[in-house]
């Protein structure tokens, strides 16, 4: 049997520019009005057996007002981002442009100390490897949106680098079918 998995971006908790790695705040106002435009179209995947969020308050936030009561997975937390944590992409572009750039360009490199996209992709992936499949089990699972774009190049075997050409909007949703190794993006 194969697992279904329906991932979902957050809502925002900041203007695009202003987001920073790592941040740990709960919805905006634009957030909290973008979850119930959208409610219409996501509630019905509450309906999986199985739903989960990443750690970070406006991934809880958006799980509950869409009605899923999620249970908390730290597999699916953010990528660490070490000494970035806290500051905006714009930020240590300018502080520490050599460290930057090498972090876009090579997915094994942690110039930051903390965790590298390779391993990232790895650990989110090994998350959805080990979702039960038994009798079809349908999940939804509302996460970052750089989390849903880790797990898409996992579930896809791209090369890493393909991470940074996945746009994962706010309360966009995608779904994969498989299960451990063999999944397939369901479109639709």
């Amino acid at each position: 049997m194969q697992v279904r998995v329906t991932l979902i971006a957050a809502a925002r908790s900041s203007p695009l520019l202003a987001e920073r790695f790592d941040e740990d705040r709960s919805l905006d106002e634009a957030g909290w009005q973008e979850v119930r435009l959208a409610a219409p179209a996501l509630v019905p995947f509450g309906a999986a057996e199985l739903r989960y969020c990443s750690p970070t308050p406006r991934s809880r936030d958006t799980g509950t007002a869409l009605g899923f009561a999620p249970l908390v997975q730290p597999a699916l937390s953010d990528c660490d981002m070490g000494r970035w944590r806290g500051h905006t992409l714009a930020e240590v572009a300018v502080r520490e442009p050599a460290a930057f750039d090498a972090w876009l360009r090579d997915p094994r490199v942690a110039p930051h100390g903390g965790e590298s996209l390779w391993r990232f992709i790895g650990r989110v992936g090994h998350w959805l490897d080990t979702r039960p499949a038994d009798g079809g089990v349908s999940i939804v699972a509302v996460a970052e949106p750089a989390v849903v774009r880790a797990v898409l190049v996992y579930a896809l075997r791209v090369p890493p680098l393909t991470y940074w050409s996945i746009d994962a909007r706010p309360l966009s949703a995608v779904t994969l079918t498989g299960g451990a190794g063999q999944w397939s993006l369901r479109l639709g």
